[in-house]
């Protein structure tokens, strides 16, 4: 099994590519392995010295690293697990629910239009340029014109992550829905 590797913006995570679909719906991220009960695949790669973070999207694997770890020391052993994972029977994610990713772009009965038009841009413009990233994006909020996001892979906790909301998204949806006024991040 051959598995490439990307950079992405964030130092302290790479995104892996095992040339195999990870996730069929949505996306999953972890940030420790109290999190991971339901995700056979992530408590495998939280047994690896370092790991601080796992995130899978459809066709690749973004880990988030300690800062006290360098990625030549870890990047081996994250990749025996992904190839352990890959030839074992075990799924990625357990339960069939569709993650956290997914239900926030649900279109609902109670969203005003604005709302709806947020998430249609939200989920057909900014999800796919983030992925190439290596993360993912959730819809939590909008109130009073402010736009509350959360970011979750590469993207969670990454220095560029503040300019991206503001620069990229904010701008997006404020020339789109003029009643958007700001876009803020929602932490974990």
């Amino acid at each position: 099994m051959f598995i490439q590797t990307e950079q992405t913006p964030n130092p302290q995570t790479l995104k892996f590519l095992p040339g195999k679909v990870v996730m069929k719906e949505g996306t999953a991220f972890y940030q420790n392995i109290e999190q991971a009960a339901d995700s056979p695949f992530a408590r495998r790669l939280f047994g690896i010295d370092g790991v601080a973070g796992v995130f899978f999207g459809s066709d690749f694997i973004t880990i988030t690293k300690n800062e006290t770890f360098e990625w030549q020391v870890m990047k081996p052993s994250v990749l025996g697990g992904i190839i352990d994972h890959f030839n074992s029977n075990d799924k990625t994610v357990e339960k069939d629910a569709t993650k956290e990713s997914q239900k926030s772009f649900e279109q609902n009965e109670d969203d005003s239009e604005i709302v709806k038009q947020i998430k249609e841009l939200l989920d057909t413009r900014v999800r796919p340029a983030v992925a190439m990233d290596g993360g993912d994006i959730i819809y939590n909020d909008f109130e009073d014109g402010i736009v509350y996001l959360k970011m979750q892979g590469a993207c969670s906790g990454c220095p560029s992550s503040t300019a991206t909301l503001k620069m990229g998204i904010e701008n997006m949806l404020k020339h789109y829905i003029p009643e958007v006024k700001e876009v803020r991040p929602v932490n974990a």
